[in-house]
């Protein structure tokens, strides 16, 4: 483990911070020591204490508060946070925009074709003008609206419209094919279908219109179908019933006061869905109180998101980022919207971008920056990014390579937080952290009031030894439950079915002597060679260090009584898998890991399968090698990819 960080922050940056705000505040007033590890065990220790502090320096908005916190329960899943509060999620994502603030809300950027504002008074109108036309459709508290969207200002528009009546938002991304949708939004029976005419990609444009012809055609329960005019200013929507344009909705009528519903703070905000590629999609129902709570703390404390930063992560809406970011708004910040491939129609596009607009906050998955560093582009020469204090990256494990890549090529005074959480909490276990130095491939922190600890094979908690991540203590963005799973069984197989009353979230990780998080993987992708548990980050790192190789993939084969470990890889286009080139990734693997990590077979293949969200899916291949049908094929963003893992001969011996 490397003891020289990559950066640390200076003491007029610490002090700078919010979070050394919160913690001086809370250190004198609960009397524990002004250190951040002090914090952590106090805000795992005392729940109460913690997420009513946390409440008062975000400035939630509530009609009433309570004076509870944090009600336990038996069941980790049954208990409460503030169970007497009353607020509404759209009202405090709102308490900066009125109908008379002309400062810019939203940024809007597409690829090299579009490029828009939103001011707060803009924002405010036709949020309650779509507030005002859901009503006179019946929306109500509880029901269902539904987005096939891209990111546009329009989707947080209609967001906020249903969440302001109290009303469940669930959305997808556009590129999710016609069974994607319905396999998640049959389930959820929503009552108006929001879609654009199509979108942009790689400056070609996609329409979107027939399939949501077929989507609702299958969607009885939809009484009115959305349609944003993006790729056309005037879209012809005669072929959907009950059709009617967005513009027509906004120019209909005056906008007015917006009137908030109150919402119990466990009264249901969002559906996210897993990503199905092991069966149905789950629906997991995220509460109103819990989401906002837990992202105003992740941004305002561990992202230090101030009033009038400029907050970016690049996102669709098929993935929690997308929520993650719009809750931004919450802090005063204005959000910067970018749809369409990230690096067209130049590789630095997003640079552009956060240069023009002077991003604070640049956020991204491990695989854009992995892509980036393989290009060889080195955007510090070029841009200057002067505003950017935090760049955030999730998704999957980023290397360390990758840490040192943002150093040297991005810039070198600025907080590389690497996240993890994931749509089961709709935030994160892992964060970064203002305060403190970054070290290459560590997560700088556990999320404050998250009681995050590392189990051994026999459910022992663990420090610097690898092993399954839990968290031993309810938190407020903990699920109120999955859609149509009226007993919890569901709910409580997918997370509580390994350890008694402990949640168990999949992934295997260590936690370091600086307190820091190294995560290998998930836990149903680790390999299992001769009984010895390897994760497939590990494998990952050394093989994409390699010039040659763009991408790859680890997964267990069952072999003789055994498992032997079997590598794909995805090359350059002019590369060819040489037995040299073997030789180097055998090489690369064995005196940076150990010899278990070391493949027995190296296959080439044409792509990788991988989710709407730009996970690969090991799971999926290892069924496939397997000869073992896969589920839900359509909810990737390549399936016909898989053809490329069948009936490979090197796999017969």
């Amino acid at each position: 483990m490397t003891k020289t960080p990559l950066w640390a922050p200076s003491k007029a940056q610490i002090q700078s911070t919010q979070l050394w705000h919160f913690l001086n505040d809370c250190a004198e007033q609960f009397h524990f020591p002004p250190t951040y590890e002090a914090l952590y065990d106090w805000s795992v220790q005392d729940l109460e204490g913690f997420w009513h502090k946390v409440w008062e320096f975000c400035g939630i908005i509530a009609s009433k508060k309570g004076s509870v916190a944090y009600k336990a329960a038996p069941r980790f899943q049954e208990s409460q946070f503030f169970p007497e509060a009353r607020l509404n999620y759209a009202e405090n994502l709102l308490k900066y925009s009125d109908l008379k603030r002309t400062e810019t809300a939203i940024t809007f950027w597409c690829e090299g074709l579009i490029k828009r504002t939103l001011s707060h008074k803009e924002l405010y109108a036709q949020v309650s003008l779509m507030a005002r036309h859901l009503q006179t459709l019946g929306i109500k508290k509880g029901d269902r609206v539904a987005g096939v969207l891209p990111n546009l200002p329009e989707t947080v528009i209609a967001m906020l419209a249903t969440s302001s009546l109290g009303a469940v938002w669930a959305s997808c991304s556009p590129d999710f094919g016609v069974q994607g949708v319905l396999d998640r939004f049959e389930q959820i029976q929503p009552k108006i279908l929001l879609t654009a005419d199509g979108y942009f990609y790689k400056g070609k444009t996609h329409d979107k219109l027939k399939d949501v012809q077929e989507i609702v055609s299958k969607l009885p329960s939809v009484r009115q179908v959305i349609v944003i005019g993006y790729t056309t200013p005037q879209p012809n929507i005669d072929s959907l019933e009950n059709a009617i344009l967005w513009d027509q909705i906004i120019s209909t009528h005056t906008p007015t006061l917006l009137e908030f519903t109150d919402c119990a703070f466990d009264d249901p905000l969002f559906i996210m869905f897993s990503s199905g590629t092991t069966g149905q999609p789950k629906c997991i129902v995220h509460g109103v109180g819990g989401t906002l709570i837990q992202h105003l703390k992740e941004h305002k404390l561990h992202g230090d998101v101030r009033v009038n930063d400029r907050v970016f992560y690049f996102t669709t809406c098929g993935w929690m980022m997308w929520n993650w970011q719009v809750s931004a708004l919450a802090c005063g910040a204005q959000l910067m919207l970018y749809d369409g491939s990230p690096m067209h129609p130049k590789a630095d596009i997003l640079f552009d971008y956060a240069e023009s607009e002077n991003f604070t906050f640049f956020g991204t998955s491990a695989k854009f920056i992995d892509a980036l560093h393989k290009t060889g582009l080195e955007p510090k020469k070029t841009h200057t990014l002067k505003n950017l204090r935090m760049i955030a990256s999730t998704g999957s494990p980023l290397a360390p390579e990758s840490f040192q890549y943002v150093y040297n090529s991005l810039k070198t005074d600025v907080c590389l937080a690497s996240i993890s959480g994931g749509t089961d909490i709709i935030s994160c276990f892992g964060l970064g952290n203002p305060i403190a130095p970054v070290f290459a491939g560590e997560l700088q922190t556990r999320g404050l009031g998250m009681a995050v600890e590392v189990f051994d094979e026999t459910g022992v908690s663990v420090l610097n030894r690898r092993g399954e991540l839990v968290c031993t203590k309810p938190f407020p963005a903990k699920p109120v439950g999955f859609w149509n799973d009226p007993k919890g069984l569901k709910y409580h197989k997918a997370y509580f079915a390994s350890y008694e009353n402990i949640w168990h979230h999949g992934d295997f990780v260590e936690i370091t002597p600086r307190q820091g998080l190294f995560f290998y993987g998930r836990s149903d992708a680790v390999l299992n060679p001769g009984g010895v548990r390897i994760g497939t980050a590990e494998i990952y790192r050394q093989v994409e260090q390699i010039s040659d190789v763009l991408e790859s993939v680890a997964v267990g084969q069952e072999w003789k009584g055994d498992i032997r470990v079997i590598l794909f890889v995805k090359l350059r286009p002019q590369a060819t898998l040489s037995e040299d080139l073997k030789k180097e990734i055998c090489k690369k693997i064995l005196v940076n890991t150990t010899p278990r990590h070391v493949p027995e077979k190296i296959i080439a293949v044409a792509d990788i399968p991988r989710t709407m969200s730009g996970k690969i899916v090991e799971l999926a291949i290892r069924d496939t090698i397997h000869k073992k049908p896969v589920k839900n094929k359509n909810t990737l963003a390549n399936p016909e990819s898989l053809s490329f893992f069948e009936n490979v001969p090197d796999l017969a011996s």
